[in-house]
């Protein structure tokens, strides 16, 4: 079987600004047809990335190829990439109708060309009745469908997307979220997303490259990068975790028995040669039991510090000894669900959910 070029490949890319390297030695290959995101803290060096791969920031060195052609030469209004910015950019001055057609115009597609094209991408993210309406008549969701339907009218190979959805309320956003990725698939556009939200990313995101200070600290698929982080800041980054200091106390077939802060307990999977790491376990792993519940391997004696009631689930603050632990509930009692602050209660940590972290 052939392998197919990338739609995105990096090599080596550096961007330097003074003393500060925004991209240091970043290397990236990105799939035709994937929603691959890149997920980080403001100055993390996302922004810079998908600046370069437009043609919108020029590195200092390395490689960009786009569809296995050398991008180095290719100015930015002639690469097959169109960019979807977070403040929409629209005209002010142009209908919704003409915001879209504009590019083709300047590319001087056929007139009833553009009018087919316009049409159907406005059908697509539906927009139609908005078609006579200037930006300053939209909501910002519109706006940012208006956005889209402009960027992807010119069918460009890759679709690039700068934190877009990050102006809008939360209902929108998450609404917004499910409509681009139906979008994506229904394309099978390369899409390219920044995003400083982990639910974002693990919502949308065939893959995900969580970036740290101009590089990347771990990149995988969605699920693979949140149930198996390699490090402190990934595993803190791309969700929350409890983190654990341990020392090896045995190694067994399935592991190792550790000591830890919260007392012994025991680990499986692929344990390393070292006899000190650090664990980490999500707090929807950690299991809250009443206190007469306390029999059984890796369960700990806790007391509850804050109860955070959030709607569908319940957010525990707990202390065990001067360790502070956070445990998360599906809330499927009806009514009270069961823990008060100030309450002793038990956790369970499955041997199974904790994992051994590379730092």
């Amino acid at each position: 079987m052939a392998i197919q070029t990338p739609a995105i490949e990096v090599e080596n890319l550096v961007r330097q600004f003074g003393d500060v390297f925004a991209l240091d030695h970043v290397s990236v290959s990105i799939r035709k047809g994937e929603f691959f995101s890149l997920l980080g803290p403001s100055g993390c060096g996302k922004t810079t990335l998908l600046r370069c791969i437009g043609g919108l920031d020029i590195p200092d060195e390395g490689v960009i190829r786009i569809d296995g052609t050398d991008a180095r030469e290719i100015p930015a209004h002639k690469r097959p990439v169109n960019t979807v910015f977070q403040s929409y950019a629209l005209f002010p001055h142009l209908t919704v109708r003409g915001n879209i057609a504009f590019g083709l115009q300047m590319k001087k597609v056929a007139k009833p060309e553009i009018e087919e094209r316009v049409k159907r991408v406005m059908d697509m993210v539906q927009i139609a009745k908005l078609a006579d309406r200037k930006p300053a008549q939209l909501s910002g969701g519109q706006k940012q469908r208006v956005a889209l339907a402009r960027a992807i009218v010119n069918e460009p190979s890759v679709l690039l997307l700068d934190e877009p959805l990050g102006a809008l309320d939360l209902k929108l956003r998450k609404e917004l979220q499910i409509e681009l990725l139906a979008l994506q698939r229904r394309l099978g556009i390369t899409f390219v997303y920044v995003t400083h939200d982990q639910e974002e990313a693990l919502v949308m995101s065939d893959r995900i490259a969580v970036m740290r200070a101009g590089k990347i600290e771990q990149m995988g698929e969605a699920e693979a990068l949140y149930e198996n982080p390699r490090t402190r800041y990934v595993s803190t980054f791309l969700g929350s975790c409890n983190l654990l200091e341990a020392t090896v106390r045995q190694r067994t077939p399935t592991g190792a028995v550790v000591q830890t802060t919260v007392g012994e307990l025991r680990v499986e999977g692929s344990i390393p040669d070292r006899n000190k790491f650090t664990l980490a376990i999500r707090p929807e792993k950690v299991a809250l039991c009443a206190p007469g519940e306390s029999a059984g391997e890796n369960r700990i004696k806790v007391k509850v510090v804050e109860v955070i009631y959030i709607g569908s689930e319940t957010h525990y603050v707990l202390k065990a000894g001067e360790q502070p632990l956070s445990a998360e509930a599906m809330n499927v009692k009806v009514g009270h669900q069961g823990f008060d602050i100030g309450q002793d209660a038990v956790v369970h940590l499955p041997a199974a959910g904790l994992l051994v972290l590379d730092d």
